[in-house]
């Protein structure tokens, strides 16, 4: 191990660090230029092929951007696209940015180091970072913006030059360090480990900025709110923020397991889609009875339609999702795991005055005030299970296949799981359980 990572793990203090000389290169979970391709006409896309761990070279640092050692990260669904190379390989996203020159060009390089969550300690600041200091405790918000660009000041996810980091930028989270912009920084909460910090930001605001925001659905107390897939990563926050909203959370899942999973959240309503026969990739008359089946479990639960969906699924369920609406109710998405083209009949939304809101990533404002809900202990995490690095590619493979719950971590300095934690009387005061509900 490199002197700085040991220095990291012994605590030194910010003027050894600050001191301690950067390695040329660090250990790092990414994708290969010349693995694109290995995966044409080949049913299973096993992402545990594509996937490499190994040493990739230590980039210089820009001004405005942060080196931070990341003790932990977290596998999000579009590490699963990176390692496919679906829709399109993301070496094209870095070629891209590449073309703008100066310290863009660093991204456009034969490899991808992946990632967009991650939690750890700042080794580094750029000259123009004023804000962080070598020594913080951090997690990363995945959104990279041009401060430059006026519609970042107005909404960053409106910008032109948004990208994600990690996925459309090079020098992401699964790895031993990673390059940030010091805007994606925010505290780590003192009384959450490394790896229950780290899988908390991406999808954690996601569902803050779909469901909270005045730019998603801004839901209202004693809302009903239908959640696909309640036990994901979005869901299982998803289902916390509409009962900390006083909503009425009704979460849909796959399995008796993942029911048990989403009772152990407290989820008011909970419906077994394989039991009622509903969330198929179907179309037409089908797609209705689906639907009304879904409506009349859901009026049999609470006695009224969702005012809300929160569909992150896409193909399988959004048809579904706009004819279960109540009248003037709100779709709102974010992704689309089960495809992209999606179809639903028209009449059901413009006749019942219904919305469809897209909804990607959040702003920094929406990423800090979920972040204080953790700080809080408003919100606690939903890990589920955690990995080593060089394990990254079982642990990725577990989301592809959605047999995961939650959140799945990944340790990458951080020798074992329980480190990090500064503020012990709060880590206490909500309780171990409280903390992990789905690692019971």
């Amino acid at each position: 191990m490199d002197a700085l990572s040991e220095a990291v793990l012994a605590g030194a203090p910010a003027e050894d660090l600050a001191n301690t000389p950067l390695p040329a290169a660090y250990t790092a979970a990414h994708l290969r230029t010349e693995d694109v391709g290995i995966f044409e006409g080949v049913a299973d896309k096993d992402v545990r092929k594509s996937l490499h761990v190994g040493e990739v070279p230590m980039p210089e640092l820009a001004p405005d951007e942060v080196l931070v050692a990341v003790m932990a990260s977290a596998i999000n669904y579009n590490t699963v696209w990176s390692a496919t190379f679906e829709p399109l390989p993301t070496f094209a996203f870095l070629t891209r940015l590449g073309r703008q020159g100066g310290f863009a060009a660093r991204h456009d390089l034969p490899y991808h180091v992946v990632g967009s969550d991650g939690a750890g300690v700042v080794v580094r600041t750029g000259a123009a970072v004023s804000r962080w200091g070598v020594g913080d405790h951090v997690v990363v918000s995945c959104v990279q913006v041009d401060d430059h660009e006026p519609a970042t000041h107005a909404d960053a996810m409106l910008g032109s030059e948004q990208r994600i980091w990690g996925y459309e930028t090079n020098f992401g989270g699964l790895a031993h360090f990673a390059v940030v912009k010091a805007s994606q920084l925010l505290s780590k909460p003192g009384h959450l480990t490394w790896e229950e910090a780290a899988g908390t930001l991406l999808t954690a605001a996601t569902s803050y900025r779909m469901l909270i925001s005045d730019k998603g659905a801004r839901i209202k107390l004693g809302d009903v709110v239908l959640i696909w897939g309640a036990t994901g990563g979005l869901g299982a926050f998803a289902v916390q923020l509409v009962k900390q909203a006083g909503g009425i959370p009704v979460g849909v899942v796959s399995s008796r397991e993942k029911a048990r999973a989403l009772r152990a959240l407290g989820c008011d309503v909970v419906i077994d889609r394989s039991v009622l026969g509903v969330g198929t990739a179907v179309t037409g008359d089908e797609m209705i009875e689906q639907g009304k089946r879904l409506g009349r479990a859901i009026r049999q639960a609470v006695g009224e339609d969702p005012s809300v969906v929160f569909d992150y699924v896409g193909r399988a369920t959004f048809g579904i999702s706009v004819f279960v609406v109540r009248r003037g109710g709100t779709v709102v998405t974010c992704g689309s795991t089960t495809g992209y083209q999606h179809e639903y009949d028209n009449r059901y939304l413009w006749m019942h005055s219904k919305r469809i809101v897209g909804s990607h990533a959040a702003n920094l404002m929406e990423q800090a005030e979920c972040n204080r809900l953790f700080g809080l202990g408003k919100l606690v995490p939903v890990l589920s299970e955690v990995h080593p690095l060089d394990d990254v590619g079982e642990a990725a493979r577990l989301v592809q296949l959605n047999q995961h719950i939650g959140k799945v971590g990944v340790l990458c300095l951080a020798p074992e799981e329980g480190l990090g934690v500064t503020d012990p009387e709060l880590r206490s005061a909500i309780g171990e359980s409280a903390l992990n509900p789905l690692r019971q």
